[in-house]
Order: C-alpha cells, then structure tokens, then sequence
C-alpha cells in the first residue's frame, strides 16, 4: 500500500503562529505539534495567546504539555479580555530568546495558539515588530467543515482580516478539517480538495493536511494527498469539551 509523504513537526522553523478562525482546531492542532516537535528533540516553548475564548485554550492542558517537557506561557486571566502584563513580559521574552538562538541552536521552536479570527490576534499585534525579527511565519489553519468558511473565498476573507490585524502576511496554510468525533474518509478527503482551492487564491504553501491517527492509512486519503501534493500530519484528538 503506497504512502502519503508525511510532515515532520521537527522541521518547523523557529516561530510559528496559529491563526484561525473560530473552532477551526488550532489549539488540538498546537498541542500535536508541540508534543511530536518536543519528542523529535527541538526545544519547544507554546504561547497561549487566547484570552477571548474560555473553552479551548491551550492552557487547559497544561500537565499535558509539562509531561511531554514543553514550557508554557498562558494569560494569567486566560477566557477573559483583561489584559495580562504578565503573559506580555513573558512573550517579550520568549521572542527575545528566540531571536537570539543561531545555527547552533537550531532546536528552539516557539508555537503562538492564537485566538480565533482578527479579535484573537488582537494580543498579538503588539508583538509585531519582535514577531519579524524573529522571522516568525504566520500559519493559517483552515477548516472545511467549519461554520463560515465552507467556501474558498470565505477562508481567504478571514485570513486577510487577521493578516490586517495582525500585520504580518500569512506564510502557509494547515488543512485542518474535521467533525470531530464524526470525521470520516468522505470528511478529510473533502477538506483536501478544499484546501487546494483556497491555496490557489491565497497563493500560499500547504504545509499539511491533518488527518486522525484512525484513518492515516486510509487508501483514499493517501491518493487525494498525492493528487494534492499535500504531506499527511497524522493527529491524535487532544482536546476535550466541558460537558465530556
């Protein structure tokens, strides 16, 4: 049985942003990276940068992160829209640290769980300047199945609003779609085929697509990935919700 070329957490660069829109699965997203990233041997640091939505955050699962060796940086009053001066000392010096590390030191990975849409990035733009001196790539997680943006142009509307919030250009897109408990075949092979449409009218690289660990072997999956020349990022559900 053929393959899909698979994507390596471990190849991340330096500093990576997840942006999104709402529900699109940034923070189970970020938590596999970190955790797969952390066991491939990069150093990795994950910013909670959600301080509007109080139910998926990546500080929630904290023991999770610590357990896997992955340092945390969460809003003190994370689920509220207090401002934090302490989460802001701490990213000013995690981007600090980051723009610091040379060839040598190539390990340091930096993962921002951004909130959702041009409102969760608001915490962010602060950060701009430091955000390019670190050289950091913004990612935009997509979501086929996701209330408003079922279409392309849906997509690449939210993007451009968290791109003018944010300001800084998007650098790639993770196909990220799912039902959660209910994602089956037809799902993630229509997501991929969904993906390459919004990447031909944001012009921009598809770093992956993720696809649950039940299903990575999926015969029509690896095809539809092939076809799409998108690498599989085989994900584990992480993320709970408050009624399970």
């Amino acid at each position: 049985m053929a393959c899909a070329e698979r994507f390596n957490p471990a190849d991340l660069p330096r500093v990576v942003v997840i942006c999104g829109h709402y529900g699109v699965g940034k923070t189970n997203l970020t938590l596999n990276l970190a955790r797969d990233a952390q066991a491939a041997g990069r150093r990795v640091v994950v910013i909670d940068s959600d301080v509007v939505n109080p139910y998926f955050r990546s500080s929630d699962y904290a023991h999770l992160l610590e357990d896997e060796g992955v340092s945390l940086v969460a809003p003190v009053f994370a689920g509220s829209t207090l401002d934090s001066p302490s989460i802001s000392g701490q990213v000013q010096t995690v981007l600090a640290w980051a723009a610091r590390q040379d060839a040598s030191q190539a390990d340091a990975l930096v993962l921002i769980d951004a909130g959702g849409d041009d409102v969760g990035v608001t915490s962010l733009a602060r950060f701009r300047e430091q955000l390019r001196v670190c050289d950091a790539h913004v990612v935009q997680v997509i979501n086929h199945a996701r209330n408003l943006t079922t279409v392309p142009q849906e997509a690449c509307e939210v993007m451009r609003e968290i791109e003018a919030k944010l300001g800084i250009a998007s650098s790639a897109l993770i196909n990220n779609t799912h039902l959660r408990e209910e994602t089956d075949v037809d799902t993630i092979c229509a997501g991929i085929a969904f993906a390459s449409e919004v990447q031909s009218l944001a012009n921009l690289d598809i770093w992956c697509s993720c696809v649950p660990r039940k299903l990575e072997h999926e015969q029509r999956i690896v095809d539809a990935l092939s076809l799409a020349g998108s690498p599989e990022y085989a994900v584990d559900r992480l993320v709970s919700f408050v009624w399970e």
